[in-house]
């Protein structure tokens, strides 16, 4: 009983050996990273499985070579819609990046007033801004659709998916911003258990709504919704329960501009990153939209699959900037360095190791999401260009979050800026217009993962200079 109560206990990262810490730490969170990436995966395999054309539309189009399968239609538009919900989601990013710097180093710093204020504010702020973001948002999905040259063919899916998760974006907001509080606290079980739990539930809804109930693409987005409530209800309740370490009342929740500030000020910049991201990846699928619903629905593919590849860097990246708040607050910079050397390496071997599975079983990877032996080949085709990036994106991840757990979130923010509007946006762009001819009117579609490689290479090298330079320990909170 006492080892399953440890578990959930939050964990003091400033003792012990540093990459025993940030391993023990990553591997709850890499298991709830994962279950978290079966959303958008099951939605995927969902559609593409059990929405199907009517006997008659297959009869008609029998000998169309350009016809594409309603499965695959609905799997480009579930796909096409993921950078957009992904920049709606940049604000409350931002917040549990600063939530989670702020948490570590309080609690490192054993500071309970400053810690219960944190907590009460974050929950406040991202109210007002759930509030803010459906009001204005909602009324401009499909414009925005449109403006992005969605094909014709799955534009009232992507429509139908947004506007829903728009609506119900309280719940996706708040388990990111309260997990992110809980891991500040050491404790990645918990935020792993209540993922699995909304994980199960998401798959069950998704056949539910959309193989039962005929729901399409609209069943996926309802069945995401309802489930990341739950998990964000599960973490409010768990935080409730953790008044040994900070004080949960009410009188918290009233906006304190100090705190509100901090927040902001550390969380900007994060958001800001995301947003770049995100900014870059909806003008890049303006670009791949226009390579039409083959290599859209191909796209798709890949994502889910970097998806998964990814998570180990991500994983890392935010463990250590958890261990890194936390010794910052204890004011060991000796121990941050140690660490941050010791789980950046690890972080490389396993991204190497992600990288020979996929060399090895791309093709079978491909597989799950699609029957149409065109889309796999394809998608294959692309992953292999990418495959050697998650190397690179495992020293930026490590090292960017040393440098944000620290408190400095402005040099990521900077990084982030380079590699994606000065090189990724112009490089694809450019591959697109020197590689165009009569036969390929919008020059060859590699130039969408040739650029995000290069982005991220240049991403690991600059963020390594920056991290070198050690400006970064002159930015913690608990010295202001």
């Amino acid at each position: 009983m006492t080892s399953i109560k440890k578990l959930f206990a939050p964990t003091d990262m400033t003792k012990g050996v540093p990459w025993k810490s940030i391993v023990a730490f990553t591997l709850p969170m890499l298991i709830g990273n994962i279950a978290q990436q079966l959303y958008n995966t099951v939605d995927s395999i969902v559609v593409s499985h059990y929405i199907k054309d009517s006997a008659d539309v297959i009869a008609a189009n029998i000998n169309n070579p350009d016809f594409v399968k309603a499965g695959d239609r609905a799997l480009s538009a579930v796909g096409s819609c993921g950078p957009i919900l992904n920049m709606l989601l940049v604000l409350f990013i931002g917040i549990s990046a600063g939530a989670s710097i702020m948490v570590s180093q309080y609690f490192g710093a054993k500071n309970r007033k400053s810690l219960s204020f944190t907590v009460g504010n974050c929950i406040t702020v991202t109210a007002i801004a759930c509030i803010i973001l459906i009001a204005v948002m909602t009324p401009l999905i499909r414009p925005l659709l449109v403006v992005l040259n969605t094909p014709a063919s799955t534009l009232d899916w992507c429509c139908d998916y947004l506007t829903i998760s728009l609506i119900g974006i309280m719940g996706m907001a708040y388990y990111n911003i309260l997990s992110g509080i809980i891991r500040g606290l050491g404790d990645s079980f918990s935020a792993l258990l209540y993922l699995l739990v909304a994980t199960i539930l998401n798959i069950i809804l998704d056949i539910f709504f959309v193989a039962n109930l005929n729901m399409e693409v609209a069943g996926v987005a309802l069945a995401t919704v309802i489930a990341q409530c739950v998990s964000s209800a599960l973490c409010l309740w768990k935080l409730s329960r953790m008044q040994q370490f900070f004080d949960f009342k009410l009188s918290y929740l009233k906006p304190v501009g100090e705190y509100v500030m901090r927040i902001i000020k550390l969380g900007l910049p994060s958001g800001l990153t995301q947003a770049i991201f995100s900014s870059a990846m909806i003008i890049v699928q303006s670009l791949t939209n226009s390579f039409g619903e083959l290599f859209i629905a191909a796209n798709v593919v890949i994502m889910r699959v970097d998806g998964f590849a990814m998570m180990p860097n991500f994983s890392f990246g935010t463990a250590m900037t958890t261990y890194a708040g936390q010794n910052v607050g204890a004011g060991d910079y000796d121990r941050v360095s140690k660490g941050a050397k010791q789980g950046t390496l690890i972080a490389v071997g396993t991204s190497a190791l992600i990288t020979a599975i996929i060399l090895l079983f791309g093709k079978p990877l491909m597989g799950v999401f699609t029957e149409t032996a065109e889309l796999v080949d394809m998608s294959y085709y692309l992953m292999m260009i990418l495959a050697t990036g998650y190397i690179a994106m495992a020293v930026t991840q490590s090292l960017s979050g040393i440098m944000r757990g620290a408190g400095d979130t402005v040099t990521p923010m900077w990084v982030s800026l380079c590699t994606t509007v000065l090189a990724r946006v112009p490089i694809a762009y450019g591959i697109s217009f020197l590689t165009r001819t009569p036969e390929l009117p919008h020059g060859r579609y590699e130039c969408i993962q040739i650029s995000l490689l290069i982005s991220w290479v240049l991403g690991a090298v600059l963020t390594s200079i920056f991290y070198a330079r050690g400006k970064w320990k002159n930015k913690a909170i608990t010295k202001q």
